[in-house]
């Protein structure tokens, strides 16, 4: 019995990772959840294998170099923002429509969201090429950081199609319940990045040695890689599948797709924005601070992203089974997918409390980074568990549609909570740069505890898209 149990597991992973051809409406709720959230953890693995495989070549390059890509990133969070938002209605839209059985308005929504998407890269792309600079410095970076991050940055705003692209393929895909081909696509973007990156980064080999900008180089052609093999797999799907007929350009779906990712793009932005915030407290203590906590973050993110993989299945599983008509259904599938969620990141909390200095010492020997990173990643990481159960929570709510309930729940936890608790416990006590970390924790808690008592009530069963 326990060999079979065992066999049956595997065929499941094997099937998950493979395309699962399954009705998430119909059957057992484990099984959903395992099919959908071992592609989407692979594919959140994959993109937190990009983040940190930047950070280790970018650290060899120095502080500045460090500096300039989170002062960088946290500017492009707030495009991130859009697409997320974005995405997450896109995945609502989709996943709606696919459980009533309408794969062909599924379809084009898919094109109307990828219109969308390309008008948006246009201009916020053309925005942040041309100001990249200054950019850099209304962000507290000093003229070394400017120098050393300038081309970085105008190269990754000038290829923000492919940013927005990305996010809204997968969305769509996920919708569908085709993880699979959403993992695919992120692991063959990444792993080309991970490929050029040293490459580019450092001169090897035939390769010019382009130290910062190589990194923006690798991520682009790896990302416009991903993209046309997403393209290329709209046009030939198994669960969804693009037709000529669904092309023409439709503006009351576009209204409609807008309106929902009004809440999302309001949701990601808050948090990113908030990040920001936290970027510019920390400036304040130099650049040696600013790498350590760049360094602890994107391991954060490396082992966030696989998380809201599986918060992702919870998604596609509330949208799918209320266009079936099965809200209790809906509603068993975030608690299961909750589960998960928390014993996983329970093992990371507790890995990285024991291993946090190893863990951060894989990027840098300088001992004043090291000392900052190793702070940073333990301090945040002791939110972790309750933050398992807000990722899902959350999720699901935008699952539904209902973008707006998670809005408010981080503007609450992270505007109102933990950018002044930040500035209050990093420069009005004698924590510093701690106090930064830890307002992270809570507001993280917080986050999960407002989310789960909204979720309760079950408004978001009645969210019509």
């Amino acid at each position: 019995m326990a060999k079979g149990g065992r066999k049956g597991v595997w065929a499941s992973v094997r099937e998950a990772i493979h395309g699962s051809e399954e009705d998430f409406t119909e059957g057992s709720l484990n099984r959903a959840v395992g099919l959908l959230a071992v592609p989407m953890v692979l594919e959140m693995a994959g993109e937190s294998l990009f983040a940190v495989v930047d950070a280790f070549f970018v650290a060899r390059l120095g502080s500045e170099a460090l500096a300039a890509v989170g002062l960088t990133e946290s500017v492009l969070e707030i495009i991130y923002a859009i697409a997320v938002g974005l995405a997450m209605a896109t995945t609502a839209v989709v996943a709606r429509r696919f459980g009533e059985g309408d794969k062909r308005a599924a379809a084009r929504t898919a094109v109307q969201a990828i219109y969308i998407g390309v008008a948006m890269s246009v201009v916020f792309g053309t925005i942040g090429a041309i100001w990249a600079p200054d950019i850099l410095r209304l962000m507290g970076a000093d003229e070394a950081t400017v120098s050393a991050g300038t081309s970085y940055t105008r190269l990754l705003y000038a290829s923000m199609i492919s940013i927005m692209l990305l996010f809204i393929n997968n969305a769509i895909y996920r919708g569908a319940g085709d993880a699979a081909m959403a993992m695919r696509s992120i692991w063959l973007a990444n792993g080309i990045n991970v490929v050029l990156d040293p490459l580019l980064i450092l001169g090897i080999g035939p390769f010019p040695e382009l130290g910062l900008m190589g990194a923006a180089v690798a991520t682009t052609i790896g990302r416009s890689t991903g993209v046309l093999y997403q393209l290329w797999g709209l046009s030939r799907g198994k669960r969804l599948r693009v037709r000529r007929e669904d092309l023409p350009v439709d503006f009351a779906l576009i209204r409609k797709i807008l309106r929902v990712s009004a809440g999302g793009i309001g949701q990601m932005f808050i948090a990113t924005a908030s990040y920001i915030g936290l970027i510019r407290i920390l400036a304040t203590f130099g650049s040696v601070v600013l790498a350590g906590y760049v360094i602890a973050i994107r391991v954060v993110i490396f082992i966030i992203l696989p998380a809201w993989g599986v918060a992702n299945a919870a998604a596609t599983l509330v949208g799918q089974n209320l266009g079936a008509g099965k809200p209790d259904r809906a509603e068993r599938a975030v608690w299961i997918t909750g589960v998960w969620n928390m014993a996983f990141m329970t093992i990371i909390t507790v890995l990285f409390v024991v291993f946090a200095e190893s863990i951060v010492g894989v990027f840098t020997k300088d001992p004043e980074i090291l000392t900052v990173g190793t702070a940073a990643l333990r301090i945040i990481s002791y939110g972790y568990v309750f933050y398992a159960w807000g990722m899902v929570v959350l999720q699901a709510f935008n699952g539904a549609g209902d973008t707006v309930t998670p809005t408010w729940v981080n503007f609450v936890a992270f505007w109102l909570i933990q950018i002044p608790l930040a500035w209050f416990l990093a420069l009005k006590t004698g924590l510093g740069h701690h106090g930064v970390y830890l307002a992270i924790a809570i507001a993280y808690s917080l986050s999960a505890v407002f989310g789960m008592i909204l979720f309760r009530r079950g408004k978001w069963k009645e969210k019509k898209v």
